[in-house]
């Protein structure tokens, strides 16, 4: 069974930090693109950064570029997203999501085309 886990969202202050966890099982991290997005209440799902299977390269959506990092830990089979420098508008349900097409730029930016999806965590950010 192919299937992705998130964790590690919670409540955090503007101007804080947190790291998401996405724990792959069924597949390999080699193969597929794996990008995290996150939808608001209210609005639609939004791409935030993506990574590839195959080189590692990234993704990010201009929103997040300078304070979130995406990486991954092929051992591991995990993918993580640190998120620097939060903000208040940061707040939404983030999931991620793998795909086996390499292109990352299409990938964030529909995110109806991706085939797995972890059933995401929560990140507030508030004072």
């Amino acid at each position: 069974q192919l299937q992705l886990v998130e964790s590690g969202g919670g409540l955090v202050q503007p101007g804080g930090s947190l790291r998401l966890s996405c724990a792959a099982s069924g597949f390999t991290l080699d193969s597929y693109a794996i990008c995290w997005f996150r939808q608001a209440p209210g609005k639609e799902r939004e791409g935030v950064s993506c990574i590839s299977g195959s080189d590692g390269s990234t993704y990010d959506a201009d929103s997040v570029k300078r304070r979130f990092t995406i990486s991954k830990d092929n051992p591991e089979n995990t993918v993580y997203l640190q998120m620097n420098s939060l903000k208040l508008e940061d707040t939404a349900v983030y999931y991620c999501g793998a795909d086996h097409s390499p292109a990352l730029w299409r990938l964030i930016s529909n995110y109806r085309i991706l085939e797995i999806w972890g059933q995401g965590t929560l990140v507030t950010v508030s004072s």
